[in-house]
């Protein structure tokens, strides 16, 4: 579904990507973790097309992302941080991201519902909390039935019914086969949701395999000892 080879990226004189080889395979269901600052953000880009490789390829169902966008209304994005028009109201923007998506919102009413969005629709973003953006921010990922969907920290600001509501949003596209990555540092969510996980360190990755098998390597029962043990000893 998507490959990656030997991607390189660096900002000015700070390498941020060094050499990344990866293939994702179509309907897996990856979690991508890292320190801050390890390149996790900066690689979904360079997959998104946002961000422009030095050197290597992303390829996307066999084919070149390079000068190409079309790929990208196969890929339903969240961001880690969604800097919207804080003027609209949610209802303008709902419909303004329908236009540019130019496709069918399929599940837009039921995400209104099981996230409680309906006394805010009116509202303009500026007057709305961090934790209601993001239940705004996962109706405009979800409610669109693309077979690829990128989730950058999808967690944040989430209260624990919001939050039960988006890992079923996640079962259900696992259950419907669609190829997920999610870049997330909370351990538990991670462990509940995702059969694999990719670690990134320092612009490389530096284990790519089951839960189960990072406890193995590390020799630790607990993941979120593991991860941390790859911190402490890399």
């Amino acid at each position: 579904m998507i490959k990656i080879e030997k991607l390189y990226k660096k900002f000015g004189a700070n390498p941020v990507l060094r050499g990344i080889d990866l293939n994702i395979i179509e309907g897996s269901v990856l979690a991508l973790l890292g320190p801050n600052g390890s390149g996790k953000t900066t690689l979904t880009k360079c997959i998104l097309g946002m961000v422009y490789p030095d050197s290597g390829q992303v390829f996307f169902k066999r084919k070149s992302i390079a000068r190409q966008w079309e790929y990208r209304s196969e890929i339903d994005y969240l961001p880690q941080i969604a800097n919207f028009p804080n003027n609209l109201t949610v209802k303008e923007l709902i419909k303004m991201i329908k236009d540019l998506r130019n496709c069918e919102a399929l599940k837009e009413q039921e995400l209104i519902e099981v996230f409680k969005l309906h006394p805010f629709l009116n509202k303009k973003l500026s007057n709305l909390s961090g934790g209601t953006k993001q239940k705004v921010n996962l109706l405009l990922t979800f409610m669109f039935d693309s077979p690829v969907l990128i989730l950058d920290e999808p967690t944040t600001g989430l209260d624990p019914s919001a939050l039960i509501v988006l890992k079923k949003l996640i079962n259900d596209a696992k259950s419907a086969h669609k190829t997920i990555l999610i870049t997330s540092h909370i351990m538990s969510f991670v462990e509940e949701i995702t059969e694999e996980i990719i670690f990134i360190l320092d612009g490389r990755i530096y284990f790519k395999g089951s839960i189960t098998a990072l406890k193995e390597t590390t020799k630790q029962s607990n993941f979120e000892h593991a991860i941390a043990s790859i911190l402490t000893n890399p």
